[in-house]
């Protein structure tokens, strides 16, 4: 985030050739679903969100989570 004349500007998107992008992800997936990930139900691995839970219910109810967690 940084000050412009009409107030603070907070980047909604990744620019292009942003070098650090792999460390941000992270940073910013391991803070949306830190519980989920103390508890083993979720990873985050590179670029991808992996949901391990073996049952077909919790799996489904697992995964809505971290989506509605990331779109919020």
């Amino acid at each position: 985030m940084f000050i412009t004349l009409e107030g603070p500007f907070k980047p909604t998107v990744i620019f292009f050739r942003l070098t650090n992008f792999p460390a941000m992800f992270l940073t910013i997936m391991n803070e949306i679903l830190q519980d989920l990930i103390n508890t083993g139900e979720v990873m985050i691995f590179i670029c991808n969100v992996i949901v391990g839970i073996e049952e077909e219910k919790g799996h489904d109810k697992g995964v809505e989570e971290v989506v509605k967690r990331i779109i919020k």
